[in-house]
């Protein structure tokens, strides 16, 4: 048994020894690619696309030693918790330096290397690039938990700060003289910076694994729910979400305007079913962009989103549930029942959405 233990542990270090020269690869090809897309260095960016073979053939060896260390050692959970994580993180790593390689095909592409605000944006993103992939692999390399906890909430981040730079683009593409191709050009490295963010993520994550059997939490939604006035159809969507799928994604309602108050009876209504947690008052809509974009999901309950929203961000789904209009000049009995039917149609859309976005497991 001493003698197996002795061998399972040096092939492992031996597959772990291969993961940090891998990861160190893949930071000088993440680097030099930054430099030559900022310096306008042709001969870098050349060298860059050629030095992602042996990153390639490296990636390629450790999955073999990988499936070799599981047909001869059989492991026990922990390793091979190990040995699968290491699969995945090398999956990443390969895909960093196919952005690095991307990111030098393009600085190749670039008739001039980048200047003013949009230097200083590349230039702030590739830092925040660098520095979570460089504490991604050391994380790993160390198994440092706490490392990998913050850096995961760093690379977090970097997804906000994208799509600010990408606005930046398009206010460029309307004042400035330059061609196209070249907005493009930083388009594209812009967004492959973002995704090295994103893999750094991922690294965190097989990290904690590998070293607590901490898996990736699921995904919490931001869900907006919109009719004019926020005074009925989206206040009951709001509150259905909140009690029925607490736990799969934060809820918030508004309208154009909040000059009115809730539609008579609904207070009342939303009392009854247990659905009222506390005051409920009319909110308004902010349409600015950068607040939309935070929001997965926006869905009006009464009319086009067009009629709330002028642009769609790009990461926002919009939704349009026909459910009813608010039971105006009703007595208390058939605003009751008009409510009932809105809350109905609204709870079986809410069910459908929520077991799309998370599956049969939300809750």
């Amino acid at each position: 048994m001493a003698l197996y233990e002795e061998r399972l542990s040096k092939d492992l270090a031996r597959i772990r020894e291969e993961v940090a020269i891998l990861g160190a690869s893949v930071e000088k090809a993440l680097r030099d690619a930054v430099a030559s897309s900022l310096n306008g260095d042709r001969r870098l960016a050349n060298q860059t696309v050629i030095d992602d073979h042996p990153i390639n053939r490296r990636t390629r060896e450790i999955s073999r030693l990988c499936y070799g260390f599981l047909a001869v050692h059989l492991p026990g959970a922990g390793h091979l918790r190990q040995i699968a994580s290491i699969l995945r993180l090398v999956n990443e790593l390969e895909r960093i330096g196919d952005y690095a390689v991307t990111i030098a095909r393009e600085a190749l592409q670039l008739p001039h290397p980048p200047s003013g605000l949009l230097r200083e944006e590349m230039e702030e993103m590739a830092g925040k690039a660098q520095g979570n992939l460089e504490r991604a692999i050391a994380a790993f390399i160390d198994k440092n938990a706490d490392l990998a906890r913050d850096t995961k909430a760093l690379a977090a981040q970097a997804k906000s700060r994208s799509d600010l730079v990408f606005g930046d683009l398009v206010k460029e593409s309307e004042s400035s003289s330059e061609k196209i191709q070249y907005l493009f050009d930083m388009l594209i490295i812009i967004g492959r910076l973002k995704r090295v963010s994103d893999r750094a993520k991922n690294i965190c994550e097989e990290t904690l694994f590998t070293i607590t059997g901490e898996g990736k939490a699921p995904k919490v939604y931001k869900v907006l729910f919109l009719d004019p006035e926020n005074n009925c159809q989206s206040q009951i969507a709001e509150a259905v979400a909140r009690r029925a799928f607490p736990h799969s994604g934060e809820y918030a309602s508004a309208g154009r305007t909040n000059k009115a108050d809730l539609k008579p009876g609904l207070y009342n209504f939303l009392e009854n079913q247990g659905l009222a947690l506390g005051p409920v008052k009319p909110g308004i809509l902010d349409p600015d962009p950068e607040k939309v974009a935070a929001y997965d999901v926006v869905v009006s309950l009464q009319g086009p989103i067009s009629d709330y929203l002028p642009a769609q961000p790009f990461r926002t789904s919009y939704l349009e549930w026909d459910v009813g209009a608010a039971p105006n000049g009703a007595g208390e009995a058939e605003a009751e029942a008009g409510y009932l039917a809105m809350y109905r149609e609204i709870a079986a859309r809410m069910r459908g959405l929520m077991e799309t976005l998370r599956g049969e497991e939300a809750n």
